[in-house]
């Protein structure tokens, strides 16, 4: 808490966060969605519970209300300090790895760093969506999203650059590349799809790359990689007469992000809403 008060006094918005870098559970009055989808941490605006709810939406300045009662006792559980890059006005590019530490280096600006357990936080000025899997090892926090707070780290934090904004822009815009992968998910049967426009090479081709991408999140971040490759995939079908039968790719999505511990009532909210959002043509389709 003393951490937490700290940061908040410098503008920096924060919650705990407890062991395995989750946020703490959603509180009794938002079990099950029961609050209107907040669980899925998807929809912007800062949470009202009184206890830390919906990860995010949770961290907060006040120090009212993080030294309030419902909060003692999740700082009481807590195991590190959690801090909301948008909120603050910043953006994190979370290196995994030391090859993605070597890119960041060959390809953007220098600015202040903070090490982590396996790579390195890159942090700007100015706040932008957040995503994951930009590139292999890389992962954008700013707008709804969480980082874990590891120090002030060191270098003169600078403006945030095109070169990352490009790599949310060509995640949006990249299609799923050729080649069959190891994965090899059964469901989705071009027989049945009978408006769909695409062949079944390619249906299976990149969903089995998505399956593959989830699987790949062991630590954290499973969910919203789910929730990333559903939307991405039911884009793919926005040209298609229908139907397509993406329910069948849901349930594969759901099933990987299951086999790597995410709670299945969670990781189906997740897919689902990944892609019901992902155009108004599927909005209405699904509605």
């Amino acid at each position: 808490m003393t951490v937490a008060l700290d940061l908040a006094a410098r503008g920096v918005p924060v919650l705990p966060l407890r062991a395995g870098k989750l946020p703490v559970g959603n509180c009794p009055d938002c079990h099950d969605t029961a609050c209107g989808g907040r669980p899925n941490m998807k929809i912007p605006g800062p949470c009202a519970c009184p206890s830390p709810c919906h990860a995010w939406a949770a961290a907060t300045t006040d120090p009212h209300v993080l030294t309030s009662v419902p909060w003692r006792k999740a700082w009481t559980d807590a195991e590190t300090v959690a801090w909301h890059p948008g909120g603050a006005g910043l953006t994190v590019v979370d290196l995994d790895h030391a090859d993605a530490v070597d890119w960041a280096r060959r390809e953007l600006p220098a600015t202040r760093t903070v090490p982590t357990t396996r790579g390195e936080h890159w942090i700007y000025r100015g706040a932008i969506r957040s995503a994951n899997g930009v590139r292999p090892g890389v992962d954008i926090k700013s707008h709804m999203a969480y980082a874990r707070w590891l120090g002030p780290g060191t270098g003169t934090m600078t403006a945030l650059p095109a070169a990352v904004r490009a790599l949310l822009d060509k995640q949006e815009t990249t299609s799923p590349p050729g080649g069959l992968v190891s994965s090899s998910p059964g469901g989705w049967d071009r027989q049945v799809a009978t408006g769909c426009r695409h062949s079944e090479r390619f249906v299976r081709t990149g969903l089995a790359r998505g399956v593959d991408m989830v699987r790949a999140c062991t630590d954290s971040g499973a969910g919203s990689k789910a929730f990333a490759v559903a939307q991405f995939t039911a884009r793919q079908h926005t040209a298609c007469p229908g139907p397509c039968h993406l329910d069948a790719l849901a349930e594969a999505i759901v099933a990987a992000a299951v086999s790597v511990g995410v709670p299945e009532p969670y990781a189906t909210r997740a897919v689902t809403r990944g892609l019901t959002l992902a155009t108004p043509q599927i909005r209405r389709a699904a509605a």
